[in-house]
């Protein structure tokens, strides 16, 4: 429950111009560890903004479902089922950046509805256990924290009004449920976060654990492939029937949208970006500085701290000493100044400077001359002098800037124009007209970005768009850049085939095939469970897999310490040894594989325990590792006291109720 608490919030809308959205992405994947969850806590006054989902109003009613406008009641306050609905929905936003291609079915049918309403639950029961006792979360505080987000500052880097009613708009946000959001984040660091920090375990308890990391295991497993047990024939009507009504949600299809789109780029402004005659002279006269005469110069400059002392060395160099011989026998040190002009040595030192080190030929050295630093002389290394430009000499190189200039500009302003234009209705049609644009329509894709049907992926110019694009109504026309910045996509959804149940009858073959694998599934699980009395009964679990009429592979023999697993990764360590790992002695289970890999019979024979040394790393690492767990435990208890206190009551009638509306069933 801790973990969902903070990880499971949705994510707002996604969108090209938003990319202060990389920062929400990044705290939700980071708080679905408990490792990863401990080491946040410490920044939950940053991030309470992430909980803006959780925050739509609890005083609307749902439109006359049954069973009232509350889906459960904590202490006094309500929890409604308008609320309840959004929040499944915004669930389903998340679980399809995830999967582009889950469903409101496949969620509700994971407990995603119980799973999403609990945690309402625990959130109105964390403020109100925090107010009755005391805590609070003024204004103030909610604005320092507000002034933390990122999105929310401008180029100064200070917090911008602007800059966060654009952070509110890109993500349908009002300012009240930001505040709301970090309220509850501030109770959370308050109440939950004194409880659990810096958990520690007793040392007799740290040991023990890591002598389970020198335990080692012996046994075998049996694999009972489903396909083993597969039924060759068809079903008969009767039957396909019966199995397609019964595993309806096995065959959703997900849903689809048919884009029409149109690019352009600068090619679209025509000759607007060509400069005019009057153009070229005013941008001639104004940067008038760029196109005059320039003397640049570069030196070996020093700076001595008398002028006797400057006007001895001068001398030396000037007699044949080399300048850092020269600065070297006076303990000083020479810096180089490459491609100087006048200005550049007049603002860092002085007009005596300027005049010395520019009245000096090539190769010769300055006279000195003093600034607010010492006194300067330098070897004139370089002198490159460039004659005067004219209108006529210079034209080429204005042309080119303000081509580019106007081209960028240009651009901007058409883009801006029509983003205006389809927010005030206008249609995808009349401009690809009016711009002379190729329009083209795609086939009907998925979120996944493959087209429906098929393994081909969907056009990849649509690619940047695609998230937005299933985000936004039938008949609504967007416009967006292209990764390269300099290329604009024009779209609509021209038509969006929503997420259903397939007809048995356009799947009939596909049916087909999952009841052969559902038939072989099971019937593989009967033989795991022959397989296993047989063992229980005394039997080996080489001879128990004979002894079954299918040509079942021997069982294969494992053996393996926790320090070996801990080596593979967590990810890597297959399903059975898991379990194998978590079997008493002497024991036998058997365990569903994935997919299509049927059942596996986990022997475990026994049981050994090597030494464990006095300093041994193993001990330090399971006293941080348990620690993490028993402070995520302290969490859920002191979270489920706070719910037991304050009292909570479901609505079973209303709860249903809001499962039918979001599946599309009649109440």
């Amino acid at each position: 429950m801790i973990g969902r608490l903070l990880s499971e919030v949705a994510r707002p809308k996604v969108h090209e111009k938003a990319r202060s959205q990389a920062m929400l992405t990044f705290f939700r994947n980071f708080f679905k560890t408990k490792i990863g969850l401990a080491i946040a806590l410490a920044f939950l006054a940053l991030i309470g903004f992430a909980f803006a989902s959780m925050d739509v109003s609890n005083t609307g009613t749902f439109g006359g479902v049954a069973g009232g406008d509350s889906v459960a009641v904590v202490g006094d306050a309500k929890i409604g089922t308008a609320e309840l609905n959004q929040a499944v929905n915004d669930a389903l936003a998340q679980a399809r950046q995830e999967n582009p291609e889950a469903t409101m079915q496949t969620l509700l049918a994971e407990g995603g509805l119980d799973r999403v309403l609990d945690d309402l639950i625990t959130r109105y029961a964390l403020m109100d256990w925090g107010e009755s006792n005391g805590l609070r979360a003024g204004t103030n505080l909610v604005n320092s924290e507000i002034r933390q987000i990122p999105a929310a500052r401008g180029p100064s880097g200070e917090f911008d009004t602007d800059a966060y009613n654009a952070f509110l708009r890109t993500n349908s946000l009002t300012d009240s449920q930001i505040r709301q959001q970090i309220r509850t984040s501030l109770y959370f660091q308050q109440s939950i976060f004194p409880a659990i920090y810096g958990a520690q375990i007793p040392e007799s308890i740290a040991r023990t654990y890591a002598r389970s990391f020198k335990e080692r295991r012996r046994g075998a497993i049996a694999t009972i492939p489903a396909s083993l047990f597969a039924p060759d024939g068809d079903p008969t009507d009767a039957q396909l029937s019966e199995f397609y009504t019964e595993n309806r949600t096995r065959f959703v299809r997900p849903e689809r949208r048919v884009i029409r789109y149109a690019t352009f780029d600068s090619a679209a402004l025509g000759d607007s970006v060509e400069p005019t005659d009057a153009e070229v002279a005013a941008f001639y006269r104004e940067n008038a500085g760029d196109f005059a005469a320039r003397e640049a110069r570069s030196f070996t400059q020093l700076i001595v701290p008398t002028r006797e002392g400057a006007e001895a060395i001068a001398s030396r160099v000037r007699a044949g000493e080399s300048f850092a011989q020269a600065a070297a026998s006076a303990g000083l040190r020479t810096t180089e100044l490459d491609d100087q002009e006048r200005s550049n040595i007049l603002s860092a030192a002085s007009a005596g400077v300027a005049d010395a080190y520019f009245s000096a030929a090539q190769g010769e050295v300055t006279t000195p001359a003093r600034s607010s630093l010492g006194w300067h002389i330098a070897r004139v290394r370089a002198v490159d002098t460039q004659p005067a430009q004219s209108l006529a000499q210079a034209r080429a190189g204005i042309e080119e800037t303000l081509r580019e200039t106007k081209r960028q500009r240009g651009i901007a302003e058409l883009a801006v124009s029509i983003e205006d234009r389809l927010a005030d209705g206008a249609s995808l049609t009349s401009i690809v007209e009016e711009l002379d644009l190729e329009l083209q329509t795609s086939p009907a894709i998925t979120a996944a970005g493959r087209v429906y049907g098929t393994s081909n992926e969907a056009p990849a110019i649509l690619g940047s768009v695609l998230d937005y694009a299933f985000q936004i109504d039938e008949g609504d026309s967007e416009i967006g850049a292209l990764p390269d910045q300099q290329t604009f996509l024009i779209y609509e959804v021209a038509d969006i085939a929503p997420s259903a149940v397939a007809p048995l009858a356009q799947i009939r073959d596909e049916v087909i095939a999952e009841w052969r694998r559902v038939r072989g599934d099971q019937a593989a699980e009967a033989a795991a469970n022959r397989i296993l009395k047989r063992v229980e009964g005394g039997q080996d679990l080489a001879a128990a897999v004979a002894a079954e009429e299918a040509a079942i592979r021997p069982p294969q023999p494992v053996n393996y310490s926790r320090e070996e697993l801990a080596r593979l990764g967590s990810t890597r360590v297959p399903a059975p040894i898991a379990l194998l790992f978590g079997m008493a002695e002497g024991s036998v289970k058997k365990l569903e594989g994935t997919g299509d890999q049927g059942w596996f019979v986990v022997d475990l024979e026994d049981i050994t325990l090597e030494d464990l040394e006095e300093n041994d790393p193993l001990i330090a690492q399971a006293r941080t590792q348990v620690g993490q767990s028993w402070g995520n435990e302290y969490a859920e208890q002191m979270l489920a006291a706070m719910r037991a206190e304050l009292g909570v009551e479901r609505n079973a009638e209303a709860i249903a109720a809001v499962r039918r509306q979001l599946l599309g069933e009649s109440n």
